[in-house]
């Protein structure tokens, strides 16, 4: 499939997981690295440590690992990994966008490249019987989960200095 073939449906789920992606984004702008770096939930997690998620457990994870196989990717999800919610001092805030961006336009190769009918090419075992048997499954998935989370970052924003985010599209 070329990037001329998607269908208005794959267009459509493109254009909602990358609104959300925005949105979690825009949240986030302005804020200084104290304010990212602070949980300010009982649960601890920080709004660097949520956009790191995002990056590796869904964009690297989903897209990467479970829909196009790749090697490099399911080794790092069955190997030791890393609390992806964990952001050390020595990890810049800047890198964690940047690391955000990235996977996301990974992602969006490749699922330019892909059937929405497409298979997963791996799926983990840790999952038990829970499945997802295709792309567009998939990208439902990572769309709700990035939805989801941005609906985090909106609390944690309020709560830090008040701004919230205003959604007319």
């Amino acid at each position: 499939m070329s990037t001329t073939d998607v269908s208005a449906e794959h267009q459509l789920l493109l254009a909602h997981l990358n609104a959300q992606r925005r949105h979690v984004l825009g949240i986030l702008e302005g804020l200084d690295d104290e304010a990212l770096r602070r949980p300010v939930l009982p649960s601890g997690w920080s709004c660097l440590g949520l956009l790191r998620h995002l990056a590796l457990d869904y964009e690297r994870f989903w897209f990467q690992a479970v829909l196009a196989g790749d090697p490099a990717a399911i080794a790092e999800v069955t190997g030791n990994p890393a609390d992806a919610w964990q952001v050390g001092p020595e990890t810049s805030a800047e890198s964690v966008f940047a690391l955000y961006r990235a996977q996301a336009e990974r992602a969006d190769a490749l699922l330019a490249e892909m059937s929405l009918d497409t298979p997963p090419a791996w799926w983990p075992d840790f999952f038990g019987g829970w499945r997802l048997d295709t792309a567009r499954e998939v990208v439902l998935h990572v769309l709700t989960e990035t939805a989801v989370h941005a609906g985090h970052l909106d609390a944690a924003r309020e709560l830090i200095d008040g701004r919230t985010w205003l959604v007319l599209s």
